[in-house]
């Protein structure tokens, strides 16, 4: 029970002396920075995606 009381101070106490956190525009800048991203690569994929499915459609067509 002990080692638990140690880690759980010894937890709170690097949490809050010892983390340097973001500033709240620094975390908005980041979460943005993620959201395109996000969505420039999840666009490349749908468009490989769909250039494979219409090359899949074509070759079965004709062969």
């Amino acid at each position: 029970m002990e080692k638990l009381k140690t880690f759980v101070k010894e937890s709170y106490d690097e949490m809050t002396n010892k983390v340097s956190w973001p500033k709240y525009r620094q975390l908005q800048n980041s979460s943005v920075l993620v959201l395109v991203a996000s969505l420039i690569f999840a666009l490349v994929i749908g468009i490989i995606d769909l250039g494979f499915e219409n090359a899949m459609k074509w070759y079965y067509e004709n062969f």
